[in-house]
């Protein structure tokens, strides 16, 4: 009786039909887990408007040109005497890219100010990395303001709540440099660099925009990977007493165009870019162990590929579909830090051709 009951019960159902969602399901799960990120970013354009354009300034520069007619050809007018210049960065672990971005600025810069954590904004305890290798920065050691930041090791907290309390301690951090109203300060990070010759045009000029933002060349791994030019955040500030806050957002739609580099996971050794990608604000993105494996990450860095096997972070269809892929690699060494052509045997993997990394 109960074999006729369940016979009955089960025949209206196709167990072909039931095999195939046994799987199916299972299958459509495991596919979402993996590469649902990668839906959403292609996805982006449709749940996510593009933000306002910004203002584009020309940027006009030669090394033979007068500083007085460069300010001219930006509708500006020249100073008796330069403004002073104030350099602040948060710093984790970037050495090498510490050094040159000192090294490009040094001739212009007034005071250098630096703050260090003993925490990653993920809440991982560090090495304080500058104040064990002060001695290479000594060049700067008499317009440096140092400082450190404890941190907090919140666990499970949101990254960006330890960055955003550590950007407040370097607020501090630059009052105690004794910066003054019409001071120009730099906010960018440290391996956001802007060219020696704008900071020099920016100090030199009057009628200056108050707040700038600086249009960066997007470099991945080296500056033989060129990604286009839309970095923005790098900023730059005619301090305002009261006013002035450290940020790394935008605060303004005026952008002088080609002001430098911004070279992202730009490191020498392996496991520099593993400690990078579990200690910066966007550790979500490792969504698999395996992303953090040194074999792995020597061949995304040849390849020209994503280190989180993401989609470009695009606004439209096709600006998405142009970047899919590899970035490609180019052989141009012109127009690169001075420093670091000056130094090639020292920097030689941040050139093109040179993508193989020392393990560290």
């Amino acid at each position: 009786m109960a074999m006729s009951r369940l016979k009955c019960a089960l025949r209206g159902f196709d167990f072909r039909v039931i095999l195939a969602l046994l799987i199916g399901v299972p299958l459509v799960m495991l596919m979402i887990y993996a590469h649902g990120q990668k839906v959403t970013y292609f996805l982006r354009p449709i749940w996510e408007s593009p933000p306002e354009p910004f203002k584009i300034i020309p940027h006009y520069y030669n090394e033979n040109v007068t500083m007085e007619n460069l300010c001219k050809l930006h509708g500006w007018k020249v100073r008796e005497t330069p403004r002073r210049v104030f350099d602040a960065v948060l710093f984790s672990n970037e050495l090498d890219i510490l050094e040159l971005r000192w090294n490009e600025l040094s001739p212009y810069v007034s005071e250098f100010v630096l703050l260090e954590s003993n925490s990653t904004f993920t809440g991982v305890i560090k090495p304080l990395y500058f104040k064990e290798n002060r001695d290479r920065f000594r060049f700067a050691e008499s317009r440096l303001t140092y400082g450190t930041y404890g941190g907090r090791f919140m666990k499970g907290e949101n990254p960006f709540v330890e960055e955003s309390f550590q950007r407040v301690a370097l607020d501090q951090l630059i009052r105690i440099a004794r910066i003054e109203d019409d001071d120009i300060l730099i906010m960018s990070d440290v391996d956001e660099i802007p060219s020696g010759h704008t900071i020099n045009l920016l100090r030199w000029c009057d009628d200056t925009p108050k707040i700038l933002h600086l249009q960066l060349r997007n470099y991945l791994y080296s500056f033989e990977f060129f990604l286009d030019d839309k970095s923005w955040r790098a900023s730059i500030h005619r301090y305002v007493s009261g006013k002035t806050r450290y940020a790394h957002f935008r605060q303004t739609d005026e952008l002088l165009a080609d002001s430098g580099w911004h070279c992202s996971f730009c490191f020498r050794h392996i496991s520099d870019f593993a400690f990078k990608m579990k200690a910066y604000s966007h550790v979500d993105r490792i969504r698999f162990k395996y992303f953090l494996n040194p074999e792995r990450i020597q061949d995304v860095i040849c390849r020209g590929a994503d280190l989180f096997d993401m989609l470009p972070e695009e606004y439209t269809f096709q600006e998405i579909i142009a970047k899919l892929g590899n970035i490609p690699s180019t052989f141009s060494a012109v127009h690169l830090p001075s420093y670091l052509l000056q130094n090639v045997d020292r920097y030689r993997y941040l050139l093109p051709g040179n993508c193989r990394r020392e393990s560290g």
